[in-house]
């Protein structure tokens, strides 16, 4: 068989995110999300003409650099796809009706302008986001520098990156495990085992029927999970790199300038490594990439869950709209 046929055969690379009561495909011909609406159980459709930057600047498509790139577009893209869905899904017409409105949403409703509440969803964001980083990298730092001036005198300075990580990686799976709890983000889970699925379906060149789909594993290696728990393990190694050459990060009174190399040097770094390695371990099945993708694989059995018929057939429905045999692309990495 000749090279250019092999080409033809192979899988086209597509990712994908769950969304509320639907799906976000993303495949060589742009990104497509099929939504089951609440009032008639129809699924809805929409796609997407979506242009990655790195096809106009070609330097932010050279390996390590297109990782970043890449996270920032799928988080823009993925947040604009989980808004659109909750329009189409018609959860949005049933928070408007008056009588499933609490006190305080139709004071809102009755006394704020779409300005108004735009500034006021901006500020929410902000304050997600500056919560996020209080969490899950002030957090980590200061108590563990608090236990080894409480416990150990100020010996662990040394291990200070490696037990960072692993509360940080505790801390995850625990916030995981909480909001899986909750019955809105449980259907958003099953929702995410659909999307799983239906692209294991179609990777293993079988017809995409609700049939094939379901008996499809709904833990993949390039999921959004994986990448996440691979971004934590490179970076305890990566800290630790950086603590050893420049020693004085490790002392306690550079706590803060510590925190702000870790943002704005260490994260790139490691979220650049982390994207080619799971491109990589998509592609592969070795000792290293089991080692390094087993945490976010075992994390998938709480961020996914058994989807229902209808929701695969919304995840059939989104992945066939972005399909293009003829054209690989390895791009879309995040499952």
């Amino acid at each position: 068989m000749s090279k250019e046929k092999k080409k033809q055969n192979k899988p086209t690379a597509v990712g994908g995110q769950a969304l509320i009561e639907g799906i976000m495909m993303n495949g060589p011909k742009g990104a497509a999300i099929a939504v089951r609406r609440l009032k008639d159980k129809e699924i809805v459709t929409e796609f997407q003409d979506f242009k990655h930057i790195r096809d106009k600047i070609k330097i932010l498509g050279w390996p390590f650099i297109r990782g970043i790139v890449n996270y920032i577009e799928t988080m823009i893209i993925g947040y604009k796809s989980l808004m659109r869905s909750a329009d189409l899904s018609g959860q949005l017409e049933d928070d408007e009706d008056p009588e499933n409105m609490s006190k305080l949403d139709r004071w809102i409703s009755d006394h704020m302008g779409p300005k108004m509440l735009a500034a006021i969803t901006g500020a929410a964001s902000i304050l997600a986001t500056l919560i996020g980083v209080g969490l899950f990298v002030y957090f980590p730092t200061w108590f563990v520098d608090f236990i080894d001036a409480k416990c150990f005198g100020d010996t662990l300075s040394a291990y200070h990156a490696l037990f960072e990580g692993i509360l940080r990686a505790i801390l995850i799976v625990l916030y995981m495990f909480a909001v899986s709890r909750t019955k809105d983000i449980h259907r958003v889970f099953m929702y995410h085992g659909a999307e799983h699925k239906t692209i294991c379906c179609y990777e293993k060149g079988m017809e995409l029927t609700v049939e094939n789909v379901r008996s499809c594993r709904r833990f993949h290696p390039r999921c959004g999970t994986s990448f996440l728990f691979v971004i934590v393990m490179i970076s305890i190694i990566v800290s630790s790199i950086i603590s050893i050459c420049f020693p004085v990060l490790t002392d306690s009174a550079n706590r803060i300038l510590w925190i702000c190399v870790k943002l704005l040097v260490v994260l790139p770094v490691v979220t650049g490594i982390s994207y080619e390695f799971i491109r990589y371990a998509g592609r592969h099945d070795n000792i290293v990439t089991k080692i390094f993708s087993a945490p976010g694989l075992w994390m998938q059995r709480i961020t996914t869950s058994e989807p229902d018929d209808e929701m695969i057939e919304v995840g059939i429905a989104s992945l066939k709209a972005v399909l293009d045999d003829g054209t690989d692309n390895e791009e879309n990495t995040r499952a």
